[in-house]
């Protein structure tokens, strides 16, 4: 296996050093997109979101729209009227210098060549609660993910994709204010617009909220709760991210009983799997690390998390959110620090034990009236036209 992996790098990386020769002598195609989801995860986040809306406008039906996935064919992912390329196959290198347009949601490679015409939307994936880029201060010596790269080499892989962007969204008036310093960016270059992916919680119907279900297959009656933690900083192995599950749950089986079925739903980053036991078929549901989170909203009554920035999106559906932090004392001191004052900003209370969180969710404790200030600051473009107004203003003449 290891010869495999290391036969696989080499290629890449020699497809790389190709592309990075030969690059400036592919011309470029003012009508083609090229699409990319967290590193070729999937289908997914604020690139498809726009994606769905450009396929409405007849303004883009002579375009070219390519997306970029990891192991599509395995996948068996389709997507309408677009084509799907592997990512870091040639033909991804060569569609990564062909097209005009670029869209994707995560911090791209170093090695990626940018053409002077070429357009870079960096839509990212989130209203940040951890602290980003520039504004993690540390000590000299502190190195970062499993790569183990020094602080100045992390800050300069936010500096060279940063300076490639010729737009970035931002999702409020907050990340306006807090990107430039994070992602060393010129405020100009931020079109505060909202979210594109969170367009689909202000237009989504009944039908569609039982099409899901239904895929899922997930009883209809039954109360949903969305579990969706995030990654630790520290918590890696060679291949990537782990995650230790650090709840019990045949506890919220007893707690919860027939009344509610739970989907678990880890951070993409995350590797490892967490293998139900039989006993909890038919309330404990596993969802794929690489699944759009998107749907899942649309479907869920109650969201748990932890540090994971979902709950900056889910505020749209206006319904309760609690949050489980049960390493709250180590992240704080040992890892990257917070945006927020959490004790006072989020729209949920913070649990450290897992009874004390059972028991306020079948009593239906929850404080809306925090909700409503959080959403009045943070989610105020929300509206469900997000997408279209990205779209004006790269594709169209608002600036």
């Amino acid at each position: 296996m290891k010869i495999i992996r290391y036969a696989k790098k080499a290629t890449i990386l020699a497809i790389s050093l190709l592309y990075k020769c030969f690059y400036r002598f592919i011309p470029l195609d003012d009508k083609t997109v090229l699409f990319i989801s967290f590193h070729g995860k999937g289908y997914s986040d604020n690139p498809k979101a726009i994606y769905e809306e450009m396929l409405k406008d007849d303004k883009f039906k002579d375009y070219k729209f390519v997306w970029a996935i990891k192991n599509h064919k395995k996948k068996a992912i389709k997507i309408d009227d677009a084509k799907i390329v592997e990512y870091l196959s040639i033909p991804y290198f060569y569609y990564l210098s062909k097209a005009k347009y670029w869209i994707f949601n995560c911090k791209m490679p170093s090695y990626i060549c940018k053409k002077k015409d070429q357009i870079y939307l960096q839509t990212w994936h989130g209203t940040p609660l951890k602290r980003l880029g520039h504004d993690i201060h540390v000590d000299e010596n502190t190195t970062f993910y499993r790569s183990q790269i020094k602080a100045e080499d992390m800050y300069r892989s936010y500096d060279i994709d940063s300076a490639r962007y010729n737009y970035m969204i931002s999702p409020n008036a907050f990340c306006t204010k807090i990107f430039p310093s994070a992602f060393n960016i010129n405020k100009e270059r931020l079109i505060e617009t909202g979210y594109p992916r969170n367009d689909v919680m202000s237009n989504v119907t009944d039908d569609e909220k039982l099409k899901i279900k239904k895929e899922l297959n997930i009883p209809l009656h039954k109360k949903v709760i969305l579990y969706a933690p995030t990654w630790r900083d520290n918590q890696y192995v060679a291949k990537g991210y782990t995650f230790k599950l650090e709840v019990d749950f045949h506890k919220w089986h007893q707690y919860l009983k027939d009344d509610y079925i739970v989907l678990f739903k880890p951070h993409y980053l995350i590797i490892n799997d967490y293998k139900s036991t039989n006993d909890l078929q038919g309330f404990l549901y596993n969802i794929d690390a690489d699944q759009d989170i998107s749907p899942l909203y649309l479907i869920t009554d109650i969201l748990i998390t932890d540090y994971s920035s979902v709950f900056y999106d889910f505020a749209v559906m206006n319904k309760p959110m609690y949050f489980y932090m049960y390493d709250l004392e180590d992240y704080q001191e040992e890892l990257r620090g917070f945006y927020i004052d959490i004790y006072k900003d989020l729209p949920g209370q913070i649990y450290e034990n897992e009874d004390d969180l059972l028991k306020d969710v079948i009593e239906n404790e929850y404080d809306y009236a925090k909700l409503k200030v959080f959403k009045e600051r943070f989610n105020n473009h929300d509206d469900g036209k997000a997408s279209k107004r990205v779209i004006d203003i790269v594709f169209g003449d608002k600036k």
